[in-house]
C-alpha cells in the first residue's frame, strides 16, 4: 500500500475576495439528493469536499451521511489547494487552520486522501478482514437484473472502515486487497477475482485453506505487535432466504472479554443510531459468541465479526448496495470501535 504524508493547508479567507458579511453558500437538498450528485450538481468535486461537507453539516444528517430533502446544508469552499473550512456553523473562526493527510491508493484514486480527524486512536492495531475473494465470491445476488457478489461489498465497506480509523490515528492492516477496485460509488459494484491475500498472497480456492492463510496472516502480525493495544474485524454479508430481513449483528469469541466488549461497543453503537435515526423500527441486531466460525476460533486478537445484510433480501440490498449506506455502516462501526476503546 502506497503511503505518501502531505500537508493541505486551510485558510479562511476574509480579504478583499471576502467581504465581512460574506458566508460560505447554501443549498436546498431536494427529493432524491445524496451527498455526491448535490456536491456535483453545484459544480464542487465531490471527492475533494466530501469530508469537510460532512463535517460542517453534521447535525443535519440523516444516518451521518444522508440528506433530508428540504433541508438547508452549507458547502466547503474549495479551490485548488486551499480550502476555506469554518470551526462551527456560525461561521466565526478566522482562524488559519493546518491539517495533515495521508494518501493511500489502495483507496482508489477518488478516496485515497485521508484527512486527521484526530488522535483518539493512535498507537493502536486494526486488522480489517473482508469476507470471501479471489476465486470466492462468497453469497449471491441479484439486483436489476445483474448479478452482485458478497465479497465485492464486504471489501468496500471494509476500505471505508480502514480509511475512518486511519483518520483517527490508527495503524491499519487490509488482510484482502484489490489493487483495481478501491472504494466504489456503485449499486452494482462488478463482479472480480483478482483480490490477494496481504503480502500479495494468492487467495486459495479450498475453504479451509482459504480461511487458515488469513488466520495465520493476523496472528503473525498479531506476535510482531505484540504489547500494542490490537483488535480485529471481519466483515461478511449473510445469505438467507429473499424473505428475510436481517439487521446487522455481530460475534465474538465466547472467552474474550475484549472481544465481546468489542462487538457490544459496535453493537450499542448501531441501536442508538436506529433510535436516533429510525427511531418507529426496533433493532434487532444482536451480538453473541460464536466461537464454531474458524476466524473467531483461531485468531489470537480481540474481534468482532459482522454480518451485514442478507444479500438476497430487497430491503437487505438498499442498505449493502446504496454506496452512503455503506458510507454509513463503514462510520457506525468506526464510532463503535472508539467507543470501545475510550469507554464509555
Amino acid at each position: 500500500m502506497k503511503h505518501n504524508s502531505f500537508t493541505v493547508i486551510f485558510l479562511l479567507v476574509f480579504s478583499v475576495f471576502c467581504v465581512a458579511q460574506d458566508s460560505l453558500k447554501t443549498v436546498v437538498a431536494e427529493p432524491g439528493d445524496g451527498i455526491l450528485s448535490l456536491l456535483r450538481k453545484q459544480g464542487v468535486n465531490p471527492y475533494e469536499a466530501y469530508d469537510e461537507f460532512v463535517a460542517l453539516n453534521h447535525h443535519d444528517l440523516r444516518d451521518s451521511v444522508h440528506l433530508v430533502a428540504g433541508r438547508i446544508y452549507v458547502l466547503p469552499r474549495i479551490k485548488l489547494d486551499t480550502v476555506a473550512i469554518v470551526d462551527s456553523l456560525q461561521l466565526q473562526s478566522k482562524e488559519i487552520k493546518e491539517l495533515e493527510t495521508d494518501s493511500y491508493d489502495i483507496f482508489g484514486e477518488k478516496h485515497k486522501t485521508v484527512i486527521a480527524k484526530s488522535e483518539r486512536l493512535e498507537g493502536n492495531v486494526y486488522y480489517l478482514v473482508s469476507g470471501h475473494g479471489g476465486p470466492d465470491p462468497g453469497a449471491m445476488g441479484v439486483y436489476a437484473g445483474k448479478a452482485i457478489a458478497e465479497d465485492e461489498y464486504a471489501y468496500d465497506i471494509t476500505l471505508r472502515l480502514a480509511k475512518e480509523l486511519l483518520a483517527h490515528g490508527a495503524e491499519v492492516y487490509i488482510i484482502i486487497q484489490d489493487e483495481n477496485d478501491g472504494i466504489r460509488d456503485d449499486f452494482v459494484l462488478e463482479i472480480d477475482h483478482d483480490e490477494v491475500a496481504s503480502l500479495n498472497k494468492t487467495i486459495p480456492l479450498n475453504q479451509l485453506a482459504r480461511l487458515k492463510q488469513r488466520v495465520d496472516i493476523v496472528n503473525d502480525l498479531y506476535k510482531e505487535n505484540r504489547g500494542k493495544y490490537q483488535r480485529l474485524i471481519v466483515t461478511h454479508v449473510d445469505s438467507r432466504s429473499e424473505n428475510q430481513n436481517i439487521d446487522v449483528f455481530f460475534y465474538h469469541h465466547e472467552k474474550s472479554k475484549n472481544g465481546e466488549k468489542l462487538a457490544e461497543s459496535i453493537h450499542k453503537t448501531f441501536g442508538a443510531k436506529y433510535k436516533k435515526y429510525q427511531p418507529n423500527r426496533t433493532y434487532s441486531g444482536t451480538f453473541e459468541d460464536r466461537t464454531s466460525l474458524y476466524l473467531v476460533k483461531k485468531t489470537h486478537p480481540a474481534m468482532a465479526y459482522i454480518e451485514i445484510g442478507n444479500i438476497r433480501n430487497k430491503k437487505d440490498q438498499v442498505r449493502i448496495l446504496d454506496p452512503d449506506n455503506r458510507q454509513a455502516l463503514a462510520k457506525w462501526i468506526s464510532e463503535g470501535v472508539l467507543l470501545d476503546f475510550e469507554g464509555e
